[in-house]
């Protein structure tokens, strides 16, 4: 099963995330979990996944891009544009 003291994943950065969440994807591949186990990582994993495209969305926001002056020199910033 999920150990009863695995952090809670709200509070985890997007490096630690994602690193629980490789380990979950090795386990799974290689088959060798109990399947109640199984359920249980796959549950974890669904969250961990979601906490990392949480923090991925939050940093696009916070993308600035960099504007030039006509001589090519930094002038500013702009909010990041998806289009």
């Amino acid at each position: 099963m999920a150990e009863a003291n695995e952090p809670d994943v709200a509070s985890l950065s997007f490096e630690q995330a994602l690193a629980e969440l490789e380990k979950i994807v090795g386990r799974l591949e290689r088959g060798d979990v109990a399947l109640e186990e199984s359920i249980a990582i796959y549950e974890r994993g669904e969250a961990l996944r979601a906490r990392c495209d949480a923090l991925l969305r939050q940093a696009e926001e916070r993308v600035e891009k960099i504007r030039t002056g006509p001589d090519g020199a930094a002038a500013g910033v702009e909010p990041f544009d998806e289009a």
